[in-house]
This record gives structure tokens, C-alpha cells and sequence, in this order.
């Protein structure tokens, strides 16, 4: 086979990529790879997965820096970019897994990831955000949490992002893996107008009809390395595919069944009733694999979940002439659901512990695991798998789409189960993968053990699928055997069916009228928001406060009130600060031995004999340290590559060493003229919760509608995503650290005007405190998420659940009872409300 370079005309090329390498950990990824894309053309970027392909266009992104090779955009020489400089250069990434934010809005997914100057075409930020989402046939409202999308949701929102910027280069990482028909017409739409409009097209993909649908040239890589550059309409699918694999192809798909007839069958749904789907029946002998096809998001998924234990359902499933029940579906069915990164895949572990988590009972050696007995079956049934990773402890998120799927199918070989449930299960792999999969999915059939794949790929059903049923709105249209069993059926079963959507959770709300649907949408935004817990707090303190009220008269007197707003002062403060480590997915431990050193500190300069020059170089000397703190700690985390928790707790130590060096027993008495002015009340207010409060409303817009504040909620939400967007994650992280230490300053001030004296025992207790108010504010301790003006109100409530138990004459013992009755209601309840949000996510899928 002689495949010739195909020859570039003239112009100037969008993109040359010239001896690009790039090794992880001593592994190459790319070798010597060059590339030419050339505007206004569509470029098909082939290989098999692992073959380095997102990793090349990470590097012409600049999410990845390579080892050696040069990179020309436009006739300039570019060196050292990041994902930012990228886009400002008009380079743009769908990628395969999208670059969102979960925890962020849909509107502020857009803000962080876009420039500013992208939304000044429109009348206003909201109204170009939407036309952006129309653009893309993307039906979410603007206030939704990404979080709550389904996987098809959130590329649509990754293609919304990069048409908006109108790109000079585009580069497609399997953008139609995750999409229903209509969404896949929709992206060649686009894809053909920004050609048309001189846009480069860089489209990665494993479907070879859709490169001959789109491509101009295609080239491909194998083991990191470049094999050819040809014109698509030069090159068969027969060479492609040998170029793509090593070694030519027979078939992609195994034979099917061929049994005798007449045999019973050992797999039958009879009228199974599920959310999502109604009346489901089909039956299928040994070596028979059942097929599940329709347009994406008519009950497919939800029949899958229901047979794999996750939601209940009426009817009957016999498996091998025994009727299975819902709870045992859950422990024997082996279930691959079609997101494996949120589903399927537990990213923070490794390979091994992802494909062995289901069979620990096989590495059993009476009552421990063999750790032999486990490397040898996890390493045998990968290596079967041909699954690329640099060995079986690396972390899964290290690994491609193609071989994390293979993760997936691996595990659910080694829990040997009783019914195998594949949901698009070569979504994302490449064709030499496939036929891996299809075969391992033939002999699992044959071995006896029902295989149901349900799969937006007609042509992929028809070519493994003894039997196939179509679903539209819930509902089993059409079942298709032998030569019924083709494509064009598939398709025109599920596109012509006239059926009605059966009960779902949403149809209630799609049977009233508009404005009331719009009513509950807004109501179920705001329960899931990141203000519900503050409404929760607000009553959960008016009605304790009532009920102290009720005992003891004196606890709404002026005396009580300023003493309890002045102790929410203290606090809140450090809790503020507390509240910006959260949110980047980290911590701060030293904020309580910070505040006892600075008071230390001011205690050697604000005193009663102290001029005036003293005092202030007194609180620049407290300022100035906590700013060192802050450095420290965020240096510590993102440079020197400690945890939040190893970095803080080392500074907690040592600033808690350093106070009762300076001050062995407590001395040094605090400026009473000082301490006056900064306790000075209205009335019984003090102006010190009055600064506070406007602080946190300051904090609070900074939050939601600065930059500043949309790097700082992106870096925790997902940090590789933000990375991706062009979020500097370490100075962001560091300067988050930093602002915790100074917020802390303030809340030292506040504690030194109360205690009056250097005292080193002192502050401690507010790292737990500080901890506790943030959490019951409902700032997630995953980071990405959360409010100041919670924090605010959970730390009015700590304040008064102490203050309470003074006026109800409670045995102290119950301030720690109470606080930690608080922490465990506020963590189950936050809890259970994000797993529910998760359970309807996952529905909707």
C-alpha cells in the first residue's frame, strides 16, 4: 500500500505543528509527530485511542507544553502559550470530556470560560448567552447548575463556548460521541458554515462515515507517531483502517448467533413498567444480544438503570427460568452506564482499584484479599483488553476515553455477573476497540449471560444485535429480528412513532400551563441553589431565638445583643476567610493559631503607653504577617505539592510554637482607647458587625459577578476544567490563600479588643469554629461552591447556640452537643439533597 502526503496548496497554513514530542512520566506519548492545517478545510485527525491524538491538540491549545517541536499559527511562530492565550489567538477546544464547571451556573460557565469583549454583541450578557444556546439547540435555562445537565447537555454548552468566539482554528475531540441525531445534524451544520467562513477544522473522531461526510485530509497517528497524510477521497475505509490499527481489519463486528431454533429462551422481560418507560417485553436466547435503539432520551437509559437495580419497576425479569428481583439486579447485574466519568468511574483511584472494585470476593483468601490473586486476574482480563495505561496503579483519569471504557467492560468481566447492561459502550473508543468489545460481548452472550446494549448508533446495533427493540417517549415501538433488523428500520421506527411520553417525573409539570411551569423551574432552581441553606439558617435562628425568648426575657436586651453581634464579629471575619479556602477546594487549619499570633503580636505594640506611630506600625506588623502566612500556605499547597490539610496544619503548628515563644504566660495589655473605638456601638450594634456586614455583601457580588470571583468558584469546582478555560490556577489559589490570612487580620482585631491581652492560648478554637459556621452556611467542603452570606448566618447561629446555652442555664458539655448536632443535621441534610439532584441528573440522561 503506497499512501502518498497529500499536497497543501499555497496559502498560508492556519496551523503547522512541526516534530511535536511529549513523554508523561518517561512514557512518549507523541514522537516526532507534524501536522498541517490549512483554512477553510476540515481535518480528520485518526488514530486509535491512546494514539496521542488529544494529546497533539493539547499542545496546539496550550494545555500542554511539549517536550521538543515548534508550532506556527498564521505565519507567526508561537511559543509557551496556555489555554487563555489560545483563545485570544482564536484557537478553540471541544473537548471530548467537556471543560465545565459543575458546580457554576450555565451562564457562568460562559462568563468564565469567554472574553469579555465576546458578549458585547449582544444587547446584554444574558441575551447573547441565550442566542448562544439557541444556536446549539441547547434547552436549558441560564440559572441551571451544569451539575444538573445531562452529558449530551454539557457538550452542547463545550460547542456553545467555542462557536462563540468565532475561531480561526476549531478543534472537535469526538464532539458527536454523547448526541441524539438531531444535535449531530445540527454540529455539521455549524461545522460547514465555519468552514465556508475560512474557519480550520480540526475534527478528531473514530467514525469513519463521518469522516467522509466532513473531512478534506485526513492524518493519522499510531503509537505517538505520524503514518500518513492523505485526501480523504484517495484513501479507502480498508487502508484507514489498517494505517489506524497496524493490521488489517476482516470485520468489525463478530457473527452472530446461530443456534438451533426452537431453544428456550433465558432472558424475558414481561410488561416491565419503570420511570421512563412502560410495557417493555422481549425475550432472547443464549448467545443472543439484545439491542436498545431510539433517538436519545426515549426511555433507553431508564430501561437499563431499572434492570441494573437503580430504580424499581413493575413486571417480571427471568433469567435462565428464575424470576429476578430489583434488589438482586443491584448485586449481580453488571451495569456500564453511558457517563463513565461521573457514573461509572471513581477518577481519584487507579486502574486496578476501578476494574477490581466489583470481584473482591474472588481475590479472597479466607478472611483477606490476595493481593496476587488480584494483580494476576486484574492484569489478565486488561491485557485482554489491550488497555494502554503506564501500569495498573496509575490513576484512571490518566488514561484516554477509549481506555477508561475499557476500564469499565473489564470490571464487569472480573465480578462475573449474572446480565451484563451496556450503555453506549464504545462511546468514545476507537475501531480496533470496538472489535474488541463487540467480541468479548458475543462470548459473554454465548457463555449463557444475557447482553443488553442500548446505543445511539444504529449502524453498531444492527451490525451486533440479534434483537432489537426501538423506544420513542417510553414505549417499545418496534422489535426488529433477522432481516427486519437494519438501520433504515431502526431509524424509521423511532423518528415516525406517533406514541404518547408515558409518566415521568417532569410530566406532571409539562401537562400545566407555561407560566406555572416557568414558577416551579424558578422554585426548584433557587431549593437547589446556593442561597437555600441561608433561608434554612434564618428560620432555624428565629425560632430558637423565640424559644430562648420564651424562657428568659433578657435575651433580646441591648447588653445581650451587642455582646453576641460582637462575638459574630470575631468570627465572621475569620470564617469569611475560611469560606474563600473552601471554596477552592482546600482548607485552612491555621486560621486559629493565625489570630492567636497576631494578637501576640499586637500586643508588643498596641498598648496603653503606646504612641501613635506605635500602634500603627502594630497592625501593619499583624497585616504584613498574615499576608507571609497566606503565602506560605498557598506556596506550600500548589508549588511545593502539599495537601491543604498537611500545609495548614504544618503552619498551625509552627505560628502556635511562635506565640508562646514571644509570650510564655499572657502579658502585654491591649490599648483601651484602641479596643473603645473599634467596639463603638449604634445603639446596641457594634459598627465592627456593620463593616462586617457590608464586607460580606462585597464579597458576595465579587463572588458572582467579578472575574476575581469566577476563577476562584471555577478552580474549585473542577481544576482541570478551569485549567482547560484558562484559569491560572496557582497565583488564583495562592491569592486565596493569601485574602483567607488577611480576613483572618481583621478578625484578630476584633479578638484582641475582647481579651485585652497578649494571650498565646488564645484563638485555637476558631480554626473548628471558623470550619463550622462555613459548612452550616452550606459551603461545600468539595470545594466550588458555597456564599458568604451563609457563612455570615451560620456563624450568627453558632454565636447563639453558645449564647443559648448560658440563658437556658445548660451545663456547658451542651455547646459542644449542640454545635456538633448542628454540623451532623447540616452535612445529612446537604447530602442527601445533592445525591437527589444526582438521581434526577442521572434519569434525565
Amino acid at each position: 500500500m503506497n499512501i502518498q502526503t497529500a499536497e497543501a496548496p499555497t496559502t498560508v497554513a492556519t496551523l503547522v505543528m512541526s516534530d511535536i514530542s511529549k513523554s508523561f512520566g518517561g512514557v512518549a506519548a507523541l514522537t516526532d509527530v507534524s501536522l498541517e492545517v490549512l483554512p477553510g478545510e476540515v481535518h480528520a485527525l485518526l488514530g486509535e485511542n491512546g494514539a496521542g491524538k488529544s494529546t497533539l491538540m493539547n499542545v496546539a491549545t496550550g494545555t500542554i507544553r511539549p517536550d521538543a517541536g515548534t508550532m506556527v499559527f498564521r505565519g507567526e511562530l508561537i511559543d509557551n502559550i496556555d489555554p487563555r492565550d489560545a483563545g485570544r489567538l482564536g484557537i478553540a477546544f471541544v473537548h471530548q470530556h467537556p471543560a465545565v464547571l459543575p458546580d457554576m451556573t450555565v451562564f457562568e460557565n460562559l462568563l468564565v470560560a469567554l472574553p469579555a469583549s465576546v458578549f458585547a454583541e449582544g444587547p446584554s450578557r444574558e441575551e447573547f448567552a441565550r442566542s448562544l444556546l439557541d444556536r446549539v439547540n441547547l434547552r436549558v435555562h441560564l440559572s441551571d447548575r451544569v451539575e444538573t445537565l445531562t452529558v449530551a447537555q454539557k457538550h452542547l454548552l463545550e460547542i456553545a463556548k467555542a462557536i462563540a468566539v468565532k475561531p480561526a482554528l476549531l478543534v472537535l475531540d469526538e464532539p458527536t460521541a454523547p448526541l441524539g441525531e438531531e444535535s449531530v445534524r445540527m454540529l455539521f451544520r455549524l461545522v460547514r458554515e465555519f468552514v465556508a467562513g475560512g474557519t480550520s477544522v480540526v475534527y478528531i473522531t473514530h467514525r469513519l462515515a463521518e469522516v467522509r461526510e466532513l473531512a478534506d485530509r485526513v492524518t493519522v497517528l499510531r503509537d505517538g507517531r505520524l503514518r500518513a497524510t492523505a485526501v480523504v477521497e484517495e484513501i479507502s475505509d480498508r487502508e484507514l483502517l489498517s494505517l489506524i490499527v497496524g493490521r488489517q481489519l476482516d470485520s468489525t463486528f463478530p457473527p452472530k448467533y446461530d443456534g438451533p431454533e426452537g431453544e428456550e429462551p433465558n432472558f424475558v422481560l414481561d410488561r416491565l413498567s419503570g420511570p421512563g418507560f412502560k410495557d417493555v417485553s422481549v425475550a432472547a436466547r443464549r448467545g443472543e444480544i439484545i439491542g436498545v435503539a431510539g433517538v436519545v432520551g426515549n426511555g433507553q437509559s431508564d430501561l437499563l438503570r431499572s434492570l441494573a437495580g437503580l430504580s424499581q419497576f413493575d413486571g417480571a425479569v427471568t433469567i435462565n427460568g428464575t424470576g429476578v428481583s430489583s434488589k438482586r439486579l443491584l448485586s449481580e447485574a453488571a451495569y456500564l452506564p453511558a457517563d463513565r466519568l461521573s457514573e461509572g468511574l471513581m477518577m481519584r483511584l487507579t486502574v486496578r482499584e476501578n476494574a477490581a472494585v466489583s470481584a473482591l470476593t474472588r481475590f479472597r483468601t479466607r478472611l483477606l484479599l490476595s493481593r496476587k490473586r488480584e494483580l494476576g486476574m486484574v492484569g489478565d482480563t486488561l491485557g485482554s483488553l489491550s488497555v494502554k495505561a503506564a501500569s495498573l496503579d496509575a490513576p484512571v483519569s490518566s488514561l484516554s476515553g477509549g481506555n477508561q471504557q475499557k476500564v469499565m467492560v473489564a470490571r464487569a468481566l472480573l465480578s462475573e455477573p449474572e446480565l451484563v447492561l451496556a450503555d453506549e459502550p464504545t462511546q468514545g473508543v476507537d475501531v480496533g476497540a470496538r472489535a474488541e468489545i463487540y467480541q468479548i460481548l458475543r462470548e459473554v452472550s454465548a457463555s449463557g449471560i444475557p447482553v443488553i446494549v442500548a446505543s445511539s448508533d444504529a449502524k453498531e446495533l444492527e451490525g451486533l444485535c440479534d434483537t432489537v427493540i426501538v423506544m420513542s417517549r417510553g414505549h417499545v415501538v418496534d422489535v426488529l429480528r433477522g432481516d427486519e433488523l437494519t438501520e433504515e428500520r431502526m431509524i424509521h421506527a423511532a423518528v415516525s412513532s406517533t406514541t404518547q411520553t408515558v409518566g415521568v417525573e417532569d410530566v406532571a409539570e409539562a401537562e400545566l400551563d407555561e407560566r406555572a411551569a416557568a414558577r416551579r423551574a424558578k422554585v426548584r432552581r433557587f431549593v437547589q441553589g446556593d442561597y437555600a441553606p441561608s433561608v434554612l439558617l434564618v428560620a432555624v435562628m428565629v425560632l430558637l431565638g423565640a424559644f430562648i425568648f420564651a424562657q428568659n426575657d433578657r435575651y433580646l436586651g441591648a447588653f445581650n445583643i451587642s455582646a453576641m453581634l460582637l462575638l459574630v464579629s470575631a468570627l465572621g471575619f475569620i470564617a469569611m476567610g475560611q469560606t474563600i479556602a473552601l471554596l477552592t477546594g482546600g482548607i485552612d487549619l491555621s486560621v486559629g493559631p493565625l489570630v492567636g499570633f497576631l494578637v501576640v503580636i499586637g500586643s508588643f505594640f498596641i498598648l496603653n503607653e503606646s504612641s501613635g506611630a506605635s500602634i500603627l506600625l502594630g497592625l501593619a506588623a499583624m497585616l504584613g504577617t498574615s499576608i507571609v502566612v497566606g503565602l506560605v500556605n498557598g506556596t506550600l499547597i500548589r508549588y511545593v505539592r502539599f495537601t491543604a490539610i498537611a500545609a495548614t496544619l504544618t503552619v498551625y503548628i509552627a505560628l502556635q510554637g511562635m506565640s508562646f515563644i514571644l509570650r510564655p504566660t499572657a502579658e502585654g495589655f491591649i490599648n483601651s482607647e484602641v479596643s473603645r473605638a473599634i467596639t463603638t456601638k449604634l445603639g446596641p450594634i457594634p459598627i465592627a458587625f456593620v463593616v462586617l456586614v457590608l464586607l460580606v455583601l462585597g464579597l458576595e457580588y465579587a463572588l458572582r459577578k467579578t472575574p476575581w470571583g469566577w476563577r476562584l468558584r471555577a478552580a474549585g469546582s473542577d481544576e482541570e476544567s478551569a485549567r482547560r478555560v484558562g484559569v491560572e490556577i496557582n497565583p488564583t489559589i495562592v491569592m486565596a490563600y493569601v485574602a483567607t490570612s488577611v480576613l483572618t487580620f481583621l478578625g484578630a482585631i476584633m479578638l484582641m479588643t475582647q481579651i485585652g491581652v497578649g494571650d498565646p492560648a488564645q484563638g485555637v478554637a476558631y480554626t473548628l469554629s471558623s470550619i463550622t459556621a462555613v459548612v452550616l452556611g452550606g459551603t461545600s467542603l468539595l470545594g466550588g461552591r458555597g456564599t458568604f452570606v451563609g457563612t455570615l448566618f451560620g456563624s450568627m447561629l453558632l454565636v447563639q447556640v453558645l449564647n443559648a446555652t448560658v440563658f437556658l442555664r445548660l451545663d456547658q458539655m451542651w455547646q459542644y452537643i449542640l454545635q456538633g448536632v448542628l454540623i451532623l443535621a447540616a452535612a445529612i441534610l446537604y447530602a442527601v439533597a445533592r445525591s437527589s439532584r444526582r438521581r434526577r441528573v442521572a434519569r434525565k440522561a
